[in-house]
């Protein structure tokens, strides 16, 4: 199939590599010139501006954006809207706030083109491993497109099997589903996010306290010096709380134990912050992301060893830099 896709940052110009290493063809555009020439020199079709992606395209198009949320990605999808035709499709594969993704489908339907939000988990190692891929959108455009989904997914992979129902949908053991109508899709890819603060808090709280157990405030005889770097790399072997995450903490800790050149200041994206919204309008009780979400907003202020290792792991899985490194 051909895609176009907006944004080559930490994610879409992998989606695009992955894409092309499958038989796919693209149209890349990005407003930094040397992006759309690195992935025109690996084979994509690039673009000057939008106008020049949607030209090179065939109908009926689809367009993959991968921008931040809110503005950027509004404005994108406005813009699409006048350059597009009915038949046509556009895909949002940021981290949108499902609400949204409601509104913008409802602004398209009369002009007769899908919108589709795909929920995209897999960081900067989505071209070696895939991307996790949550997708909300009407039936026929989810089945038109599935093929781009599939592709991206990691696939079956050496996981072993879970035994499921016979007739259960097989995509979801390829690493994609069709979550359900618009806005979905990036529902669960929040909820996926807020869990994920909670996984990540409780590791660094956890390495916390491990490292603590060598303060001076402690009986000289219960002080004990623990080798971080073996404990990670232990817990990943056998361990019931082995991780993916616990795999990067674990490769952090080797390269620089005592994470160095991390301050320990954490960002939250938005998805955080919309979970507990949404487990406020549900009466859900949901005490332990709440409190990883407010320990994130803690770490401006102060930081510990464990936001320190908080912000080793966003680095390790989204290549996410923290503030003070940004500006320094």
């Amino acid at each position: 199939m051909q895609l176009g896709i907006i944004g080559l940052g930490r994610m879409g110009g992998n989606i695009a590599r992955r894409l092309m290493k499958a038989g796919h063809s693209t149209v890349v555009y990005d407003r930094d010139p040397k992006q759309v020439a690195g992935l025109a020199a690996d084979g994509a079709g690039g673009a000057k501006d939008l106008a020049d992606l949607v030209s090179q395209l065939a109908a009926r198009r689809a367009v993959w954006v991968m921008l931040p949320a809110g503005k950027p990605t509004d404005d994108t999808v406005t813009a699409l809207a006048e350059l597009m035709s009915s038949g046509d499709a556009i895909i949002d594969g940021g981290n949108t706030f499902y609400r949204d993704d409601i509104r913008r489908a409802k602004a398209l339907k009369p002009k007769g083109i899908d919108y589709l939000d795909a929920g995209t988990s897999g960081g900067v190692w989505g071209l070696e491993r895939g991307y996790c891929l949550m997708v909300g959108g009407d039936d026929a455009a989810f089945d038109r497109l599935e093929p781009i989904f599939k592709t991206l997914a990691p696939g079956l992979g050496d996981i072993p099997r879970t035994k499921r129902p016979e007739g259960s949908d097989p995509r979801s053991e390829q690493g994609y589903i069709h979550a359900g109508p618009v806005g979905a899709g990036h529902f669960v890819k929040m909820v996926h996010n807020g869990i994920e603060y909670g996984l990540m808090q409780a590791y660094a709280e956890g390495f916390d306290i491990l490292q603590g157990k060598a303060s001076a405030e402690l009986p000289e005889d219960e002080r004990f010096e623990l080798d971080l770097t073996d404990i990670s790399e232990l817990w990943r072997r056998g361990s019931v709380i082995s991780s993916w995450l616990l795999d990067l903490s674990a490769q952090a800790l080797a390269s620089d134990p005592k994470l160095s050149k991390y301050t320990g200041s954490v960002e939250d994206s938005g998805e955080g912050r919309w979970t507990i919204e949404a487990a406020i309008e549900e009466a859900v009780p949901a005490d332990v992301l709440a409190a990883a979400l407010f320990a994130r907003f803690r770490s401006r202020q102060e930081h510990t060893f464990g936001e320190r290792l908080l912000s080793a792991m966003r680095f390790g899985f989204g290549g996410h830099v923290e503030e003070a490194a940004k500006g320094g």
